[in-house]
């Protein structure tokens, strides 16, 4: 009944993400594929995959315990303020902070973690911002 429930919700979002994908204003410079075939494909795969979970459920899903719903909760929660922070500490703070704490709950040591999430928050910088010269946001250092 959960799988159910999950797929329902599901697909729920991803008829609405697909309609919000649809309501993006593309401008006459846009190039062929446009801003909207991404969000598109996102809101198709989570259709299906929720479709699946509608159509054959787990008969006996094995649930974790109060104690991992939490921490996913956190995670979410860590999640959600990453996206309410970037603005303002930028997009390499925010992400080495949200990643670092990431890496440490899934296992890693805290040294190892401040670690992860420094590397990981200026390879994606150096790939997005400096190869690929995407906008990020800036932070209170300029970068």
């Amino acid at each position: 009944m959960s799988d159910r429930i999950f797929g329902g919700i599901g697909l729920a979002l991803a008829i609405l993400f697909a309609w919000q994908a649809a309501t993006i204003q593309e401008s006459f410079l846009s190039d062929i594929v446009g801003p909207k075939v991404f969000p598109w494909i996102i809101a198709a795969v989570m259709a299906l995959a929720s479709v699946y979970f509608l159509i054959k459920p787990d008969p006996a899903p094995d649930w974790p315990r109060a104690g991992r719903l939490a921490e996913i909760a956190v995670a979410a929660i860590v999640m959600l303020l990453y996206a309410q922070l970037l603005p303002e500490l930028g997009f390499v703070i925010a992400t080495a902070l949200a990643a670092g704490y990431l890496t440490w709950r899934l296992g890693s040591r805290p040294v190892a973690s401040a670690v992860i999430g420094i590397g990981t928050s200026l390879g994606i910088y150096v790939v997005f911002r400096l190869l690929l010269g995407l906008s990020l946001a800036r932070g209170p250092l300029g970068f």
